[in-house]
């Protein structure tokens, strides 16, 4: 049976969990999966993150992203930058996947608002995505809307499926077979959830992640080395504003390359990051021309530890995409196998816990 890496013994740097170990400790945060299996040919699917569980649109949240590499196909992003403000559930799919599950995340917001879209008011949705191709028929193009759809309505306060669900169906990551991965801090009062879906990385990496001094596996059959991806969700109910909230997604980049990533040329790496601290209206009243908020400072030993904490949550979400995840058989007999435990006792930066 697969576990994760604390059930294995083992821990990522000093912050606590917590209560679940996972992206949902954050309060209000709910996560969905959609997963789409068809014999050895689809190997695919839906995550869906919802900040909170009302209407988004109506309700927004302050978010921000960086892209280390930003090799990708990703939808909404540059509204995010410019705005700073989340309005829909954040879904992640496979790359060609993208158009229908921003459908479907469209259809959904449509519903709960019958006014939107009728005048100037538009719908930025967000989708992130990773390529599936070598375990699953990306070209059968699987995804359709109401698989977006079914994702956002599976979402919940409890889910903590890790591995091959949802959009890591089909993924790997340095060659095994990874996929969705979740961990969670408990700093300074704050909760700091993250997931991932992981899918970089190649048997030659391998060494990146482990070290130089661990005894590798054979060579086994993987996916061509040329590029490969992550998409990594950090959420916090700690009061940030947007420009922090990027800073943090910033932060989160250095436990990815602990987790063995060096941003290979073809290898999209994006870092979305959001907080329910403040919900904005979407309309406010014509006498009322300001929204007074309040945030962290930023030379506050909370947003430190916040930063801190950042990396050591995207190391260990990596880590447990691994660990959770089994073989896989996929499209024309390609497998990917499982992570082999025996190596964590090599990978820097753990520690028995």
């Amino acid at each position: 049976m697969r576990r994760r890496l604390r059930e294995l013994g083992y821990a990522v740097g000093r912050f606590p969990t917590g209560k679940l170990n996972a992206l949902v400790d954050v309060p209000g945060v709910l996560v969905g999966h959609r997963t789409i299996v068809e014999g050895d040919r689809l190997r695919t699917g839906v995550t869906a993150i919802l900040p909170h569980g009302g209407n988004l649109y109506e309700e927004k949240v302050l978010g921000g992203f960086h892209a280390v590499n930003a090799y990708g196909k990703a939808a909404g992003l540059t509204q995010l930058a410019e705005l700073g403000t989340v309005e829909s559930p954040l879904l992640l799919t496979n790359t060609l996947s993208v158009g229908a599950a921003w459908e479907g995340g469209l259809r959904h917001v449509l519903e709960q608002n019958p006014e939107a879209a009728r005048d100037r008011d538009t719908v930025n949705v967000i989708v992130g995505e990773c390529f599936d191709g070598w375990l699953s028929d990306a070209r059968a193009l699987a995804v359709r809307p109401e698989h977006a759809l079914e994702a956002i309505a599976a979402a919940n306060a409890d889910e903590l499926s890790e591995g091959a669900v949802g959009a890591g169906a089909g993924t790997t990551c340095f060659g095994f077979k990874s996929g969705v991965g979740t961990s969670s801090r408990s700093v300074g009062g704050h909760i700091l959830g993250c997931l991932v879906v992981s899918n970089y990385g190649s048997r030659r990496d391998l060494h990146l992640l482990v070290g130089p001094d661990a005894e590798l596996p054979d060579e086994g059959p993987e996916p061509p080395a040329q590029g490969g991806s992550i998409m990594i969700v950090i959420g916090t109910d700690a009061p940030l504003s947007e420009r922090q909230l990027r800073r943090l997604a910033v932060r989160g980049a250095f436990g990815l390359g602990r987790a063995g990533s060096f941003a290979s040329n073809a290898s999209g790496e994006y870092l979305l990051s959001f907080s329910t601290a403040h919900r904005l209206a979407h309309r406010t009243e014509r006498d009322r021309d300001r929204d007074e908020l309040s945030f962290l400072r930023d030379d506050s030993r909370a947003v430190r530890d916040l930063f801190e904490a950042a990396g050591e949550l995207v190391q260990e979400c990596v880590l447990n995409s691994l660990c959770v995840a089994d073989a896989v058989v996929g499209r024309d007999g390609n497998r990917a196998e499982a992570f082999p435990h025996q190596l964590l006792d090599a990978v820097p930066f753990l520690r028995r816990n």
